[in-house]
């Protein structure tokens, strides 16, 4: 799927307390805002969803930027720690929103599964105006008791807008499963599939375009 992306317009390297992390930045011309995306926990190409929600945003305007975690870049096959793993992250944002080259407000951190979670646990030492999280894991499949639910609210008790895109099947759990967990039930869109989508993902691009312009025309505000 990684060569259905746009064509890059800088690939930023970002040394880390854990390694080199990678930005692939996307930003076209009068960018007005930013959506930073990390991945999940497997696998070393961007999946298909991350892909189509690039694809789309950069053509309403919005720089996206897809960060390697310094685990993936080493070729490791599984994901570090989830405190090292924010730890990477932190630095990375910090680069892609300062100096000369700072990318646009308003800033929306998200990612998928696991690059969801470290979404979530750091948008406010980050300062993110806003979160979005592509199938969220709330739980291990099968250990409803293990939630992560705890994680998901943090953005909400900052006072930060949140969205989670979640497949009807997903055995990390299902959007009820999530809407159970979040202050509101609109904080949540049903996406066809389980914790991968499906192989067209329009209606996880749709859900994202609507959260993500509402975020933008509240910033013009």
């Amino acid at each position: 799927m990684t060569a259905d992306l746009p064509r890059p317009t800088r690939v930023l390297d970002v040394e880390t307390p854990h390694g080199t992390a990678r930005a692939t930045v996307h930003r076209p011309r009068r960018a007005h805002a930013t959506l930073v995306l990390g991945h999940g926990a497997g696998g070393h190409a961007w999946t298909g969803d991350v892909v189509a929600v690039t694809r789309e945003m950069t053509g309403l305007g919005w720089a996206v930027v897809l960060v390697d975690q310094p685990w993936r870049l080493k070729g490791l096959k599984v994901a570090s720690r989830p405190p090292t793993l924010d730890e990477a992250w932190l630095p990375v944002v910090g680069a892609l929103m300062g100096g000369r080259a700072a990318l646009p407000r308003p800033l929306v951190v998200g990612g998928r599964s696991a690059g969801a979670r470290v979404a979530c646990r750091t948008a406010q030492a980050v300062g993110a105006d806003a979160v979005l999280c592509l199938s969220f894991p709330l739980h291990p499949p099968g250990a409803p008791g293990r939630s992560r639910a705890d994680e998901l609210r943090l953005p909400v008790a900052a006072g930060l807008p949140l969205h989670v895109v979640q497949g009807v099947r997903d055995p990390f759990g299902t959007p009820e499963e999530v809407r159970a967990e979040l202050p509101t039930p609109d904080l949540v869109s049903a996406a066809k599939g389980t914790h991968s989508f499906g192989r067209e993902p329009a209606d996880v691009v749709a859900a994202t375009r609507r959260f993500l312009e509402r975020i933008a025309g509240d910033h013009r505000e």
